[in-house]
């Protein structure tokens, strides 16, 4: 595949993953600090990793997460710049980065038909891992008086990453067909 290709593909699917995402803010899903359930927003990433290659699925992902970034950012709770790095790091380049990596899981999985399901599965619970993380360290101050750090940020980002998880895995599953029949996957 030709740059040109992979650039104009890339930017195709990214682009998909941001109107997916507009779509999604009809939904009663939003979270104060941050965090949605979206209509499968990740899954045009982590077909880039799948289509073409995990280095412009890892590009793509960063540069969904700072399109991310500047269509809501929340800023952190306590204002140091190594907080807002954190956040900008933890929240946005690598929580979206990750998606990129599906391409490994699949090809480590031997390119078996459930191989991409499984890698849509595997690189979303990174990113959710990413968000706890992010909470354990920024976010926390928002917990209840009772309540644990780890506790709270599980909650809170399994709110919303749990169900996209498995939205992004289903979608996964389905679109698997579509994919092998097209020969699309690398």
């Amino acid at each position: 595949m030709s740059t040109t290709k992979k650039l104009t593909t890339s930017a195709i699917l990214v682009a998909l993953s941001v109107v997916l995402a507009v779509l999604s803010n009809v939904l009663p899903f939003q979270f104060l600090q941050g965090g949605s359930v979206t209509f499968a927003s990740m899954v045009p990433i982590i077909l880039i990793s799948l289509i073409i290659d995990v280095k412009w699925g890892l590009l793509s992902g960063v540069v969904y997460g700072c399109i991310q970034m500047l269509m809501g950012f929340y800023p952190a709770p306590t204002p140091t710049f190594i907080n807002m790095a954190l956040v900008v790091l933890l929240d946005y380049i690598f929580a979206f980065g990750v998606l990129g990596l599906a391409g490994i899981v699949y090809k480590a999985c031997g390119k078996k038909t459930w191989s991409v399901a499984l890698s849509g599965f595997v690189v979303t619970l990174l990113r959710y891992i990413c968000h706890i993380i992010s909470g354990i360290l920024i976010w926390g101050v928002y917990k209840e008086a009772d309540q644990t750090v780890l506790a709270y940020s599980l909650g809170y980002n399994g709110g919303y990453m749990i169900p996209e998880i498995i939205i992004t895995t289903v979608v996964l599953a389905l679109l698997t067909p579509l994919l092998k029949n097209n020969k699309l996957l690398s």
